[in-house]
């Protein structure tokens, strides 16, 4: 798959000196805590969904079908998706041989077919053919979870909800905001920690972090500005001429996962879509 570069200038990453770490109380940590997400909120001032959507069910869909597969391999997918099921009514009758073949590019495509038709049979039986806007609602639809429907509900319907993906997991048990790994317990401390109104966005803010920063098997500790509130830094490369060289998408001067970007992301014209 060949990508389209963005010929601009690679933003400035400032780090800031590291020092040994002394034991940490509770309060410590939420404080420091709170610095991190202030400053992502600086670094990504644009943080958002990057699954291309225009309603709620198109949102819910993309979201079932990004597991064990990246936004951009969605977002090549669901526009000829969308084309023939564009409701929920279309869907729950689609042939899933159909609709198997037009997903089969983000994997697990049998499962993740049943899910759509299933959860597509009980939006439109269940629910008039809407998504519903409560996570009581939401967790009952075939192949929905808390991460799926916090994103739901989080981006189209106002609610407050921290998304744990598998960025957002591994970045806070990184920063020392948690040692659990599972989601749900991850999601409850977490909860703890920050108030309420910024749990949305403080979920943006932690996944385009780790997509293009904090990667799992190379985190580009010498490039993170925030590498001086981290009590993992060093655990990948520290140099930072190597680190810059580890930076993805607009940090490392590259387009983003969405093919239809926010007309405020920066450096990332529509024009910068890239065939699948």
């Amino acid at each position: 798959m060949a990508e389209s570069k963005v010929k601009k200038a690679t933003p400035a990453v400032k780090t800031a000196a590291v020092k040994p770490r002394k034991p940490e109380s509770h309060l410590a940590m939420v404080r420091r805590a709170r610095k991190i997400n202030r400053a992502l909120a600086e670094l990504y001032p644009y943080a958002h969904p990057e699954l291309d959507f225009e309603s709620p069910f198109e949102l819910l869909v993309a979201t079932v079908l990004s597991a064990q597969t990246t936004d951009l391999r969605v977002n090549q997918t669901t526009p000829a998706l969308f084309a023939k099921y564009p409701a929920p009514e279309d869907m729950a009758a689609a042939v899933p041989e159909e609709l198997e073949e037009i997903i089969r590019p983000t994997g697990f495509f049998r499962a993740k077919a049943r899910s759509l038709i299933g959860l597509s049979i009980a939006l439109r039986d269940r629910f008039g053919g809407e998504v519903p806007g409560r996570l009581a609602d939401l967790v009952t639809l075939p192949g929905v979870g808390r991460k799926t429907a916090n994103v739901v509900l989080g981006n189209v319907f106002g609610v407050p909800g921290i998304t744990v993906d598998t960025h957002f997991g591994r970045l806070a048990r990184r920063f020392g905001w948690t040692a659990e790994e599972d989601p749900e317990k991850v999601e409850a401390v977490v909860a703890e920690i920050f108030p309420k109104s910024e749990w949305t966005m403080l979920s943006h803010r932690v996944v385009f972090h780790g997509r293009r920063i904090c990667h799992s098997r190379k985190p580009a500790c010498g490039a993170c500005p925030i590498a001086s509130l981290c009590p993992s830094y060093g655990e990948g490369e520290t140099d930072p001429a190597k680190a810059r060289e580890l930076l993805k998408y607009e940090m490392g001067g590259q387009p983003g996962q969405r093919l239809k970007p926010p007309a405020d992301y920066p450096g990332i014209p529509a024009s910068a879509a890239r065939a699948g």
